[in-house]
């Protein structure tokens, strides 16, 4: 039975309401003689995961994540983590994968998500993926570029100096020597606006224009879905989820991360937050509406950089993406 999802146009998306895809042998799928990754993208607390398991069940499918936090065994309600009963659904892949003392970053995701890749499309003729990350999906889908090294001596005094003046120094440095990754950038993640800074101070150019270079053919078709709300309801969305990780034990959760504080992955909104409200520099009230506030920014930048790439068909979850999914 032909399920309707979204219309397929020369090797891209028109409409979303009547493309077939079907587990059947003469379906549209198994007729092309062609791997196919579907990528399910978009901002936080839009509904990704949910469409992304069903549309994975349906096509019998397996899921990349394309989360740069959600790969940390340690992180858990603080970064929306899919449940335990989801995972058993759906086989997923960079879920759970390392560890927050391991150095994750979008080279090595692009290496491990195109191994699975392969793995994968030795059974299954299609793949799904789905995050926010939007540096982690253009590595996947296009590559990324040679970055020449940095110094060891730049890399020390880098972090040194945000060590001893903390994130809004890091914040300022960076919109002053790379307003073109502050303005596209995840400004809330230290690890990258370092990184980011690391590369202006050595090279002279913004981190963006590497990764602006030509892109990689990948021996499979891309399809680009991206998932999007009007401001209020996605606003609402983020709001009610930061209430229902602290009634799930989020304070709990950082806690038992504090000896753990020092590691880049545990520098993200959610956890520095509450990290301040344990050092007794806000209350508990503040760390949670700066959780929301945090959040609901890095959703913006999140648009605004998948707003860039003209291959996503955008639409909103629910119907009629998985209308006839069941």
């Amino acid at each position: 039975m032909h399920n309707q999802i979204f219309n397929y146009n020369n090797a891209r998306i028109a409409e979303f309401s009547h493309f077939q895809i079907s587990t059947s042998p003469h379906s549209f799928f198994y007729l092309v003689n062609t791997k196919k990754a579907i990528i399910i993208l978009g901002p936080t607390a839009v509904g990704k995961t949910a469409v992304a398991i069903q549309l994975a069940k349906k096509l019998r499918a397996s899921i990349i994540s394309a989360d740069s936090r959600q790969c940390f065994k340690e992180l858990n309600i603080g970064v929306a983590k899919p449940s335990e009963e989801e995972l058993q659904t759906v086989p997923h892949f960079f879920i759970g994968s390392h560890s927050i003392q391991d150095e994750i970053n979008a080279a090595l995701f692009e290496e491990l998500a195109l191994q699975w890749s392969d793995e994968i499309f030795k059974t299954n003729d299609v793949l799904v993926m789905v995050g926010g990350t939007g540096l982690y999906i253009k590595a996947f889908c296009d590559g990324l570029d040679d970055i020449p090294p940095v110094s060891i001596d730049i890399r020390k005094k880098i972090q040194t100096d945000y060590e001893k003046n903390g994130l809004s120094w890091l914040q300022e440095q960076v919109q002053r020597e790379d307003p073109l990754y502050y303005q596209s950038g995840e400004i809330l993640n230290p690890q990258r606006m370092v990184r980011a800074l690391e590369v202006k101070t050595a090279t002279g150019h913004s981190i963006i224009s590497y990764q602006k270079k030509g892109r990689k053919k990948r021996p499979f078709e891309i399809v680009k879905i991206g998932l999007e709300l009007p401001k209020e309801l996605l606003h609402r969305n983020i709001n009610n989820r930061v209430d229902t990780m602290m009634q799930q034990g989020l304070l709990d959760e950082v806690k038992a991360l504090l000896p753990y504080r020092h590691f880049n992955a545990l520098r993200t909104v959610g956890y520095t937050e509450l990290f301040d409200y344990l050092d007794g520099k806000i209350s508990l009230e503040d760390a949670v509406a700066l959780i929301k506030q945090n959040t609901r920014q890095y959703a913006k930048r999140q648009i605004t950089w998948f707003k860039k790439d003209r291959s996503v068909e955008w639409m909103e979850p629910g119907e009629p993406l998985v209308r006839s999914i069941s």
